[in-house]
């Protein structure tokens, strides 16, 4: 009983909770019975997270990476932290160098200097201080910034991230509806594989109970190996459309994502959303987001913390049900 009621005294808090990943690993934390602080610029925009615990375990409440005051308030009193903070974009005051390296290096020394027991940083496969991509050589001078403040971090890796929120696979199944001819970036044949939300969440929640090595880097990445043209034929499948998938040299790629990112900048965001690529995107593509054998062989990846990693194709179909043409009701209009 004391250890239980120990257990649910414990404290974790959560810089970006509630992004498309941070909400999973809320959750998967809230499951263990762990009081979640969910630290955010918009707590407002949060609060639907209190729903995934019990009365007054989750609590939204104001941070900011690039005030170091904030951050300090939202350490206060907690055992464990995650940081699952990152843009997709730069926009404004909110840059790369701000958010990725900075406010991870600052967020790393507070957690350190505050005495949290555990902490867990969100990276990503192929994150490279030396990249040519802002996005890409952001992400790996995060990871290097946090290991210096916080040696004994646990840094997870993932690749591409599925779930029902996701800007991968429902973004294909939504160019599924309107575009005749889809294309596929850096030629299509890059290998990639997918990771479900709610395993890195595990994987999160399981670093911070102590279960895997300190200081070391997991890259976590599901059960299937795809291309990028095989996760869209997957979307296609599961949507039940016939599309012309073109792949686009690498060189073209770029060229397109540059076009629409100044299309959507010179219309102030009226062009469309779901047409608009940026570079760092066609970037990550330009290698293959696979775990590696070094990670495998040592044991540092979902399987090595005890998590069986679930497939795509399983499911994929579960949340894009929508994107078929009489949606949810596609299997009774064919009966």
């Amino acid at each position: 009983m004391a250890d239980a009621t120990l257990e649910r005294s414990r404290l974790a808090t959560v810089f970006g909770g509630s992004g498309f990943l941070g909400r999973h690993i809320v959750r998967a934390l809230a499951r263990r019975g762990w009081r979640v602080r969910v630290a955010v610029r918009r707590p407002d925009l949060a609060v639907f997270l209190q729903t995934a615990g019990v009365v007054g375990q989750i609590l939204p409440v104001q941070a900011n990476l690039r005030y170091p005051a904030s951050i300090a308030a939202a350490l206060g009193g907690a055992d464990m932290v995650v940081n699952a903070a990152g843009l997709r974009a730069e926009s404004g005051a909110q840059t790369y160098q701000a958010v990725h390296v900075d406010g991870a290096a600052a967020l790393a020394s507070a957690a350190k200097a505050a005495g949290a027991e555990s902490y867990v940083h969100i990276s990503g496969i192929g994150a490279d201080a030396r990249s040519a991509s802002p996005y890409i050589a952001s992400k790996g001078r995060g990871e290097a910034v946090t290991l210096e403040a916080y040696p004994d971090v646990t840094i997870l890796r993932p690749s591409v991230v599925f779930g029902p929120e996701d800007d991968f696979f429902n973004r294909f199944g939504a160019l599924s509806r309107f575009l005749p001819v889809i294309p596929l970036f850096a030629g299509g044949a890059t290998r990639l594989q997918p990771v479900y939300a709610g395993d890195v969440a595990r994987a999160a929640a399981t670093a911070l109970a102590g279960s895997a090595k300190r200081g070391a880097t997991y890259e976590l990445g599901g059960p299937l190996v795809m291309t990028l043209r095989e996760a869209a034929e997957l979307v296609l499948r599961t949507v039940d459309r016939r599309r012309l998938l073109v792949g686009l040299p690498l060189g073209l790629s770029r060229l397109v994502a540059s076009t629409s990112t100044f299309a959507s900048k010179a219309t102030l965001g009226l062009y469309p959303k779901l047409l608009t690529t940026s570079r760092d995107q066609v970037a990550l593509l330009a290698a293959d987001n696979i775990v590696s054998a070094e990670a495998e062989a040592e044991g540092r990846t979902l399987r090595g913390l005890g998590i069986e990693p679930q497939a795509a194709d399983a499911i994929v179909p579960s949340y894009l049900v929508r994107f078929r043409k009489t949606g949810q009701y596609e299997a009774e209009r064919s009966a």
